[in-house]
C-alpha cells in the first residue's frame, strides 16, 4: 500500500508486464495517463490529484511502455509513442474495462486522443491536460524553450531528474526528495536508458514515415473526436513547457472544447495544482 491510498499493482496486458497505480474503489472509472520525460509513470505524474478523486472514482494510473514507470523496459515500442495507445489497448482489456473517462498529461494526453479515436465507444468523456504533443499532431509550432530542453538534456544523474522536473512543475514544494528518488530509480533501472532512447527514436521515425505520420497529424481527428466524445483542455497559465500561447492555439483549431486556465500551474497542473484538477475532473465526470 502507498501513500495516500494509492496501491501500486501489476498485470500481464498484451505479453508486457505492466505496473499501474490505483486508487478508489467501486466509482465511475477514470484511467490517467502520464507524461514522457526520464523516469515519468503513473504514480509520479498522476499520484497527487487520485487521492482527491479517489472518494468518487476508481482511478488507475498505468505506466507506459517505453522504459517508463516500473513496466517491463524491455518491451518492444517499434513506434514509439504509437505504442502507448496500443498498449492501452491491451491494458484495458486484460482489466476488462468497459467504459471509463480518459485523461492523459502531455504526451498522455496525445495517447488519450489517439486511443479515443480507436475506441469512441469505451471512451465516455476526455480531459486533456497541456501537451505539445497534441499542437504537434494541430501543425501549431512553438519556439524551443528551456523546460523542453532540461527534459530533453537529462543526464543520468540526480540532480538532472531535478532539473527535469523543475521545468514542468511550477511549485517547487511539490518537487519532493521522495518524487526526485522515485523518478531517478525508474530512469536508472536496468534497460530503462536504452528503452527510453529507443522510444524517442522510433517516435521520431514514425512521424517521419508517410503512413504512419498520419497517425500523428490530429487537424481533421481530434475536431471530429470533441464533437462525438465530450472533451476539455485544462492548462496552466504558468505552463513554461507548453506554454499558454500554445494552448490558446489549440482552443481555437478545436473549438468544440472548453478549455480551463489555472493559475499558477505549470505543465504538470495535476501535481501543481492537485484539488483544483481534481474538481475540473470531478465536475466535468459526473455532468
Amino acid at each position: 500500500m502507498a501513500n495516500d491510498g494509492l496501491r501500486s499493482r501489476r498485470v500481464m496486458a498484451g505479453g508486457v508486464n505492466t505496473h499501474y497505480t490505483e486508487a478508489g474503489d467501486n466509482g465511475p472509472l477514470i484511467v490517467a495517463l502520464h507524461g514522457g520525460g526520464a523516469g515519468s509513470s503513473g504514480e509520479s505524474g498522476m499520484g497527487l490529484v487520485m487521492p482527491f478523486l479517489a472518494s468518487d472514482f476508481r482511478v488507475i494510473a498505468p505506466d507506459s511502455v517505453g522504459g517508463f514507470g516500473d513496466t517491463d523496459p524491455y518491451a518492444r515500442a517499434p513506434y514509439g509513442l504509437i505504442n502507448r495507445a496500443t498498449q492501452l489497448e491491451a491494458f484495458a482489456d486484460t482489466l476488462c474495462l468497459d467504459k471509463f473517462t480518459l485523461t492523459g498529461n502531455s504526451q498522455g494526453a496525445w495517447a488519450a486522443v489517439r486511443y479515443a479515436l480507436l475506441h469512441p465507444d469505451r471512451v465516455e468523456k476526455l480531459v486533456l491536460i497541456s501537451s505539445l504533443t497534441i499542437a504537434q499532431g494541430l501543425g501549431i509550432d512553438q519556439p524551443r524553450t528551456p523546460a523542453l530542453a532540461a527534459l530533453e538534456g537529462y543526464d543520468g544523474t540526480r540532480e538532472g531528474m531535478r532539473k527535469l522536473l523543475e521545468a514542468v512543475v511550477s511549485d517547487k514544494s511539490k518537487i519532493t526528495d521522495a518524487l526526485i528518488d522515485r523518478r531517478q530509480k525508474s530512469a536508472t533501472r536496468p534497460g530503462a536508458v536504452e528503452a527510453m532512447k529507443d522510444f524517442v527514436k522510433n517516435t521520431g521515425a514514425a512521424r517521419k514515415n508517410p503512413a504512419l505520420a498520419l497517425q500523428f497529424d490530429l487537424r481533421a481527428s481530434l475536431p471530429a473526436v470533441a464533437k462525438q466524445i465530450p472533451t476539455i483542455f485544462v492548462w496552466g497559465e504558468a505552463d513554461t513547457f507548453a506554454l499558454p500561447e500554445t494552448g490558446r492555439a489549440i482552443e481555437k483549431a478545436v473549438p468544440n472544447t472548453k478549455f480551463y486556465w489555472v493559475p499558477g500551474a505549470g505543465h504538470q497542473v495535476q501535481t501543481d495544482k492537485p484539488k483544483e484538477s481534481a474538481e475540473i475532473i470531478r465536475n466535468f465526470a459526473r455532468s
